[in-house]
């Protein structure tokens, strides 16, 4: 009977709890195996259980090398993040298991009117019931430290070397009090004593395991805030750019507008005096300067103007068709910073979009807007390979967090190989408080002329 028990508890169950390590470390890199490999990793499990020599110590270690070498050869996964999912799932299947272990000790000197070999025989099955508690952990982890919120590469090793350590000194207090245990006179209370103390042991364990991944996770949530606002702050810079290059040109067409009559005056002496060579070189070095002061579109707003030739124009010289149907009110109650993050994280997403499109496909972006009573919307539609999954980065954030300024929504669809972006703005209340604005600016300046 003890032959089977032991092969229940070694072969049986070890299987068991590989499989389940394998199919959480899977979920932790948000992977999935085919059922064949699961086949194949208990097969590798049997085989170097009977080859490796006996000892916890062995058994996980085996187990956290089965489970990088799934994550880097299987899954694909980065190195250091395979070896950080291994390590933390080991641990939990280790931690779970002390607790259970270490709850049975306390309650097998209960047991003493009981027949010792019934009551060993239920404890050796019943500790098993600790895959429970692994799994109820797994689970948490999965759903709070996940793949993509949790690994940044740099910082690996500040929550690796944590768990590494707890995991060396579980197993080494494990050992002393399992030695002190084969030295004393094998009294209640001593044996009583030392389960007390090591599920407490085990408890802080598992509990400085979530406090860990618990602060790894903010440090990283930290660090992408800091990432993203120097982002913007870049992006901020550029639009400032944007609007003096705006003030810029216009202030060129002013000039132009003011010397047009001279311009005039020029060519029709030219002309009546039969120079018409002269004339027409005259009439080519304008076309330049009125080149210069051209839009590919005029959206009624300066600023917008500026961004959408910088960016249609680096669409076209990639061989994208650019089209812009774009018309603004004047004056536009949107600021126009606002109207800049959109447009320009926008542009930038297509332009990347169309960029990874076969050379023989259709590539194009088109930007459209309309108003309707107190709704602004603006799409802006591209093609694109039709691939892959569309995940919310920085950019799209951004045009997100500036609609819902203006109390409005965000919304991506795709259709074949054709993408787009809508972005709805409810303008009526920012129209209220402009004029809310600017009556009581005229007020103030009233009062102080009184």
């Amino acid at each position: 009977m003890t032959e089977y028990i032991d092969f229940f508890n070694r072969d049986v169950m070890g299987i068991v709890q590989v499989l389940t390590g394998l199919y959480f470390f899977g979920r932790l890199l948000q992977k999935r195996g085919k059922i064949y490999f699961y086949l194949l990793a208990a097969l590798m499990w049997l085989a170097v259980m009977n080859a490796l020599p006996s000892g916890r110590a062995m058994e996980f270690l085996a187990f956290i090398l089965l489970l990088v070498l799934s994550g880097t050869a299987v899954y694909h996964a980065d190195l250091k993040a395979a070896v950080l999912y291994a390590a933390l799932a080991v641990e939990v299947m280790q931690l779970s298991y002390g607790i259970v272990n270490n709850l049975l000790g306390i309650l097998y000197p209960h047991m003493s009117s009981f027949d010792p070999y019934v009551v060993g025989t239920v404890f050796a099955v019943f500790g098993n019931v600790a895959l429970l508690p692994a799994v109820l952990c797994y689970r948490a982890i999965c759903r709070y430290f996940s793949y993509y919120e949790m690994i940044e590469k740099r910082y690996v090793l500040t929550v690796l070397i944590p768990i590494l350590m707890i995991f060396l000194m579980g197993e080494y207090i494990n050992y002393v009090m399992v030695n002190d245990l084969n030295i004393m006179d094998g009294s209640e209370g001593s044996v009583y004593q030392n389960h007390y103390l090591m599920l407490v042991i085990q408890l802080f364990g598992m509990a400085s395991l979530f406090c860990i991944m618990a602060a790894y996770k903010k440090l990283l949530q930290n660090f992408r805030l800091q990432t993203e606002l120097s982002l913007l702050e870049q992006e901020e810079h550029s639009l400032h750019l944007y609007v003096e290059e705006a003030k810029e040109n216009y202030e060129k067409t002013k000039a132009f507008r003011h010397d047009i009559r001279n311009h005039m005056t020029v060519m029709k002496e030219l002309l009546s005096c039969g120079q018409s060579e002269e004339a027409l070189r005259y009439i080519t070095d304008m076309e330049g300067m009125t080149e210069e002061l051209s839009f590919p579109c005029s959206t009624n707003n300066p600023v917008v103007d500026i961004l959408m030739r910088n960016k249609l124009g680096l669409a076209k010289n990639m061989g994208i068709d650019a089209d812009c149907r774009l018309v603004l009110p004047s004056p536009c109650p949107v600021r126009d910073i606002d109207l800049c993050v959109i447009l320009s994280n926008a542009l930038d997403n297509a332009i990347h979009a169309c960029k990874k499109m076969d050379d023989d496909a259709e590539r194009y972006i088109c930007v459209t807007g309309h108003m309707q009573g107190d709704f602004m919307l603006l799409e802006i539609e591209n093609s694109y390979d039709g691939q892959g999954f569309i995940r919310q980065g920085t950019g799209l954030s951004n045009i997100k967090a500036v609609a819902e300024k203006y109390q409005g929504t965000m919304s991506i669809q795709t259709r074949g190989m054709v993408f787009t972006l809508s972005a709805l703005l409810i303008i009526k209340q920012h129209l209220d408080d402009s004029s809310r604005q600017k009556t009581s600016s005229v007020n103030a300046g009233s009062r102080k002329r009184k």
